[in-house]
């Protein structure tokens, strides 16, 4: 039933290019204003500042069905969102009124009023709300975390019994409780825990999640990843996410007609995240593997010029849509070493991959090998942003990337690249200054011709 009038069948809004609203009618005005917010002042419901902002950000019109919490009601609405300039045009119908969504049984012992953070996700575990109050305490303005991925806001760590207990439940698209974590724009450590929540067809349609403050956290020693997850999980992962990625390049391709370039442009999108996700699952695989107590490479004659040589033909279509010139060993150059060439491949591939990602258009990345004092050396060396020293030990840990807002991997490579150069008995190195660029460095045992 319609509670709120035929007055209110639909309501107008009009926010502009920083998510202000600048107008309302009275049933979106006075909406906003339960959950703080004002005219003139950042859009307060979260869910119609996302549509808002992806609106604005494809330049398309946004159509989706919203559900919104206002006092101890849950809103069912229908939200319209119209690029309109540098403004976007909202009109909200439907007001239907149901019983607050609540979490029952096992699963309201994560929602107990001890906790200090709420949030919630879309199915892609984007962030479609933040605790406002919450996150003014922190220093964190949680309308621009809105859009942004889980770990923009939260830094994953390890259980105590070495587990990451949201992988698991992710896999299986259930809930899942005391994953350890910390805010990452303070550092404070938090246990979070989040149920799963279905659509009406029952499928996953994102986690809301409550997040409490550890006063005095332990430190865990890294252990292995759970053996649950390559249990046949990742090849149940991998076959969906293969069929998302073919279809969206697709009809990127227009392979069945034309479409509107924004819509071209969108499904190029949806394969990147695809192909991401992809990339998390075999990062995931190997973050196992590299952690056995029990994993050995077997060492072999590789040469390094010839992985480098190798590893800039694999990246150089990608190189040349970004524009970057990738300088690679001459024909002719050897660097004899000790190490798994597959391995040794996977890791340059990583430091390049991420060189190409950073550097800017018009650059040069240079491919440097060489042998000194018994050990071979790869280094690559770009023009990008650099590194700055306060962040040059993090970035070879587990889940860490200087920017976690910026598009990029999943804070694994670097942390699985140094575990694999360190099992061929050489290491990875990097040497930057902020805004100088990067070199990293991998040094393996060299083998002297007479070997």
């Amino acid at each position: 039933m319609n509670v709120f009038g035929a007055d209110r069948a639909v309501a107008h809004a009009e926010v502009d290019a920083e998510g202000r609203l600048l107008a309302a009618d009275p049933a979106i005005d006075a909406l906003n204003g339960r959950a703080g917010g004002a005219i003139g002042a950042p859009l307060a419901v979260p869910q119609l500042a996302t549509a808002a902002r992806l609106a604005r950000r494809l330049g398309v019109i946004v159509s989706r069905g919203i559900v919104v919490a206002d006092a101890d009601t849950d809103l069912e609405l229908w939200v319209r969102a119209q690029p309109d300039g540098d403004r976007v045009r909202l009109a909200v119908s439907g007001w239907r009124e149901k019983p607050a969504w609540r979490p029952t049984g096992r699963d309201a012992a994560m929602f107990a009023p001890a906790a200090d953070w709420r949030w919630e996700t879309d199915a892609s575990l984007r962030l479609t709300f933040v605790s406002l109050e919450a996150a003014t305490a922190a220093g964190l303005d949680a309308f621009t975390l809105l859009g942004q991925p889980l770990t923009a806001l939260f830094a994953l760590e390890d259980g105590a019994d070495g587990a990451l207990p949201i992988l698991d439940a992710l896999a299986r698209r259930r809930s899942f409780e005391a994953q350890p974590a910390r805010i990452r724009a303070s550092g404070q450590k938090v246990l979070l825990s989040a149920v799963a929540r279905r659509d009406q067809v029952d499928e996953f349609a994102g986690l809301s999640g409550a997040a409490e403050m550890i006063v005095t956290p332990a430190t865990p020693e890294a252990v292995p990843l759970p053996a649950s997850f390559t249990g046949g999980l990742d090849k149940a992962l991998r076959t969906p996410l293969a069929r998302i990625v073919a279809n969206a390049n697709s009809i990127h391709a227009q392979t069945d007609g034309p479409i509107a370039p924004r819509y071209a442009s969108y499904a190029n999108d949806i394969a990147d995240a695809g192909r991401h996700l992809l990339e998390l699952v075999g990062d995931l695989v190997d973050l196992q593997a590299v952690e056995r107590p029990d994993f050995r490479l077997t060492p072999e004659r590789i040469d390094l010029a010839d992985v480098a040589r190798r590893a800039a033909g694999l990246l150089g279509v990608r190189a040349g849509d970004a524009g970057v010139v990738v300088a690679q060993p001459p024909a002719e150059r050897t660097v004899p070493a000790s190490g798994d060439f597959r391995r040794a491949l996977q890791i340059v591939v990583n430091l390049l991959g991420n060189a190409l990602r950073y550097s800017p258009k018009g650059s040069v990345i240079v491919i440097e090998v060489g042998s000194d004092g018994g050990r071979a050396r790869l280094t690559i060396a770009d023009q990008g942003k650099g590194v700055a020293p306060a962040d040059q030990a993090r970035i070879f840990d587990k889940f860490e990337r200087v920017d976690p807002s910026e598009p990029g991997g999943n804070g694994l490579g670097l942390y699985i690249a140094r575990r694999l150069a360190r099992a061929m008995d050489g290491d990875l190195t990097v040497e930057s200054d902020a805004g100088g660029g990067a070199r990293f460095t991998l040094s393996l045992p060299a083998i002297t011709p007479r070997e």
